[in-house]
């Protein structure tokens, strides 16, 4: 049977909407395990990702039914939805590969600055092991900073300089990762454009339109 034929194309759907549905059920279940262990602090993140992952599980859903029964509205629409995420996913996923350096510092100092207290700059401190901003900062004290290696001098690196390799590192890897899948999600459209217009060999001829 031919890859293009209608069983090879709706298997392919359903298989696709299967690793959707996994992704999903990964993405609702793996941030309340983290939170239930204290591994991330805040609910504001947990309950963002829980819900794109509820979002994602209901367009694989509607996805899934539509290629089981052929039914057009379905697959309509699930090829509208499919295809606006590929398009915000592509446009972040760009944004993050094409940040630079200095745009970074820019929003690492903006966000050192507005703090109206000084905990968000401990924390910082802490988790960097790190000693003020950078060399023009004169104002931050570094008496309080705990590192976790008690033999690293937090003094030998500026926040700054760590804050923007660890962003690079996450953003480089959230910006490949989101344009791995928004390439799977533009296949998905592709996929359910076709299998849309291909007849079902098993109905009744003048009933497919």
């Amino acid at each position: 049977m031919g890859c293009g034929s209608f069983q090879c194309s709706r298997n392919a759907l359903i298989a696709l909407n299967s690793l959707f549905i996994l992704i999903s059920l990964l993405l609702i279940i793996l941030p309340a395990v983290a939170k239930a262990q204290a591994l991330v602090d805040s609910m504001s993140t947990v309950g963002g990702i829980i819900a794109c992952g509820v979002f994602l599980f209901l367009v694989s859903l509607l996805g899934l039914i539509g290629a089981i029964r052929h039914h057009q509205v379905c697959l309509f629409f699930y090829m509208v939805i499919l295809f606006l995420i590929f398009l915000l996913e592509f446009v972040v996923s760009i944004f993050c590969l094409a940040v630079s350096e200095n745009q970074l510092r820019n929003i690492v100092e903006s966000t050192w600055n507005s703090n109206s207290t000084d905990s968000l700059q401990k924390q910082i401190q802490n988790q960097y092991c790190c000693c003020k901003l950078n060399a023009k900062d004169n104002t931050t004290s570094c008496g309080d900073v705990k590192c976790a290696d008690s033999a690293t001098n937090p003094e030998d690196e500026f926040c700054e300089d760590a804050a923007v390799e660890y962003a690079k590192y996450y953003l480089n890897w959230t910006g490949a990762l989101g344009l791995f899948f928004s390439l799977i999600e533009l296949f998905g459209v592709g996929l359910t454009f076709r299998f849309r217009h291909l007849k079902d060999p098993r109905a009744n001829p003048n009933a497919f339109l």
